[in-house]
């Protein structure tokens, strides 16, 4: 195939400015369908690219690769690709901007701001600060808002967006310091939200180190107890079951955190809440399961007494008994046959040896 010239590729980015523009336009003429067409834009906006379309938008390197392919291989959306057009050509994508700005109070539209925008922001010069101030609140409120769509689908196509917060805005100083200290310290309020959904946990270490300072420290803790704060917080709001799962098998990188009481005794509060079965929380026995494994391994004192005091009020509850019962003996079944198993197959390799 050969490979696309550049004003082939500047063509195709400008025919989709231009569409992004018309769609907008067309929402701030009609009321009545406003909320439509912005939901249609946003979902345009967050496809995936696909390969004849990722063809003729890159231009190719001597190796064949371009720089966005090489940065995103899992997948390409056309976000990514209209954030690094408005970080090299700033003012191709003013007219959008100013649109966006007319539609603030509609409900898509900071979603919609943040996804081909998120770069842009950290990019240009801006010397109105209210402007920068009302740019970087709408980044943090869409961002929060997509994350929570890939967390209700449990996918990951907003990836490449909280990857670039959190490596190339929120570790960076230079870049972080041109948004207002309110915004920074939401960005780092949202990137501890959604770091371990993200499975970035070993850029953890170094996101403490680099956490702004909150006006509020001296009642909540430092770095570690904000971002204990967080998580624990967002755990009470997940109701997706691998989502949650995945949140208690990564929160044990909590060991070695250097906490106060309150945040200990908050977080343990938080994983006891899912280790029993019924209201408010309803947890499945996979998650009761995970619970009491994240609790006991980031609090081994007390675990025996623990599980005691569960069991204890277990049995107040009749009701359960029989799933509890049936689920012992399937359990001690299973531990009974794969014993067997494995006695046979050493007694095997035993007899094949000689």
């Amino acid at each position: 195939m050969p490979r696309p010239s550049t004003t082939t590729s500047s063509g195709y980015l400008l025919a989709l400015t231009q569409a992004i523009e018309k769609k907008l336009q067309r929402a701030l003429a009609s009321q009545s369908q406003r909320l439509n067409l912005l939901q249609e834009l946003f979902a345009v906006i967050a496809l995936e690219v696909d390969g004849r379309a990722r063809d003729i938008i890159h231009m190719r390197d001597d190796d064949g690769v371009s720089p966005e392919e090489g940065r995103i291989q899992n997948q390409l959306c056309f976000y990514d690709v209209l954030a690094d057009h408005y970080v090299r050509v700033p003012d191709s994508g003013k007219l959008i901007l100013d649109l966006i700005v007319q539609l603030w109070s509609q409900s898509f539209a900071s979603n919609i701001f943040a996804l081909p925008f998120h770069k842009w922001v950290f990019e240009v010069q801006l010397e109105n600060s209210e402007v920068l101030v009302r740019y970087s609140s709408a980044l943090v409120h869409g961002a929060t808002n997509v994350f929570w769509i890939d967390i209700q689908t449990n996918t990951r196509r907003f990836f490449s967006l909280f990857q670039c917060l959190l490596e190339e805005v929120a570790l960076v100083y230079m870049r972080l310091n041109k948004i207002a200290p309110q915004a920074q310290r939401d960005l780092y309020l949202l990137l501890s939200r959604f770091i371990f959904f993200y499975n970035l946990v070993d850029k953890l270490e170094i996101f403490l180190k680099q956490f702004p300072v909150f006006p509020n420290a001296f009642l909540v803790g430092g770095p570690a107890d904000i971002f204990v704060i967080e998580l624990t917080d967002q755990l009470q709001k997940l109701k997706v079951e691998p989502v949650l799962l995945l949140y208690l098998s990564q929160i044990k990188a909590f060991q070695g955190l250097e906490l106060r009481m309150t945040t200990s005794t908050r977080l343990k509060a938080c994983l006891y809440s899912f280790t029993s079965p019924g209201g408010p929380m309803y947890p499945t026995r996979a998650v009761r399961h995970a619970a009491w494994d994240a609790l006991d391994f980031l609090f081994p004192v007390g675990r025996y007494p623990r599980h005691l005091i569960s069991l204890f009020f277990r049995l107040l509850y009749p009701w359960y008994w029989s799933s509890s019962c049936l689920n012992f003996i399937l359990s001690c079944a299973k531990a009974i046959l794969y014993s067997i198993l494995r006695l046979i197959f050493s007694k095997w390799e035993n007899v094949r040896k000689p």
